[in-house]
């Protein structure tokens, strides 16, 4: 079990701490020799629950849907996986979103996610929701993006981050340092402390000589923003959402308009007021009841 740190506690809401105390069974499917690893907060077995798959963004894991996830475990058979290089999953010598949207695919068979899942993406993990939906969206019965970026052709591009020079990861003396160290990239306010705190503290390892992040330092330097997710978008072979924060840094009005009228006008798109890129940091009761309106709809009219 997960809890709060005992200085926050009093500022921490009920609702918070039920969802991070939900318990969870940590699963490993090997893809292509690699483990990787996902939570999922059912008891196994076939039941007749519609399957719903959450995806993490760059340099993050499954964690991050610990507090989002719950809200929706007793319609859905609930699942968030670790992609390679991040979380508890293994690392590779290269990453490519190929593979990474191969990972996805051997989560919603390992787990038994059913007939025509959704699958829920944020920033990154949108983009790889949209590479699966592209190449088997036959599979599934929606795909909702998470403020992730498709831009028009004709804008200027989004500039991509700065990775530095590493020849191995940052490592640091404790846990307390390592935590302390923890900012959201790209840069932003998060007036939930309690949310950014657990996040921190499911963020690093212990490592020979320290402590540090549960990513692969070679994951940040990789091709995650090399393929042409425009076309990906495009070629989506299911129903598509976007969600989006109003003060998003990476995705804007016209990004927003440009990606509505590729995936057009039945496809629903949500701005979520006083959000930044995080949205489900940010303003995460807002998120959890849009992607309710989002799943309740698509439910009510099957495919």
């Amino acid at each position: 079990m997960t809890t709060v740190s005992q200085e926050n506690a009093s500022t921490i809401p009920d609702w918070f701490q039920r969802a991070i105390e939900r318990p969870t069974n940590s699963r490993f499917v090997d893809v292509d020799g690699c483990p990787i690893h996902y939570l999922t907060w059912f008891d196994g077995g076939d039941d007749l629950r519609p399957g719903l798959l959450f995806i993490h963004g760059g340099g993050a894991h499954a964690n991050w849907w610990r507090f989002i996830a719950p809200f929706f475990a007793e319609t859905y058979r609930v699942a968030a996986i670790d992609l390679s290089g991040m979380g508890d999953s293994g690392a590779r010598d290269n990453y490519l979103p190929e593979t990474w949207a191969r990972e996805v695919g051997a989560v919603l068979e390992d787990a038994q996610l059913g007939a025509l899942p959704v699958v829920v993406g944020h920033s990154f993990g949108g983009l790889i929701a949209m590479k699966y939906g592209a190449d088997h969206g036959e599979k599934l019965s929606g795909t909702v993006i998470v403020d992730s970026p498709v831009q028009d052709p004709d804008d200027i591009p989004i500039p991509k981050p700065e990775v530095p020079v590493q020849t191995g990861p940052n490592i640091y003396p404790d846990q307390p340092t390592a935590q302390a160290r923890f900012r959201l990239m790209p840069l932003q306010p998060c007036d939930n402390a309690f949310i950014t705190d657990f996040i921190a503290r499911t963020s690093v390892k212990p490592l020979d000589g320290g402590w540090s992040w549960k990513f692969d330092f070679k994951v940040m330097g990789s091709r995650r923003f090399g393929e042409p997710y425009r076309e990906e978008l495009k070629a989506l072979k299911c129903r598509a959402a976007l969600i989006y924060g109003e003060n998003s840094a990476i995705v804007s009005r016209r990004t927003v308009d440009y990606m509505s009228s590729i995936m057009g006008p039945k496809a629903p798109v949500v701005e979520i007021p006083e959000a930044y890129h995080h949205v489900m940091l940010d303003q995460p009761l807002a998120f959890v009841a849009t992607l309710r309106a989002i799943l309740d709809a698509w439910a009510r009219n099957p495919l």
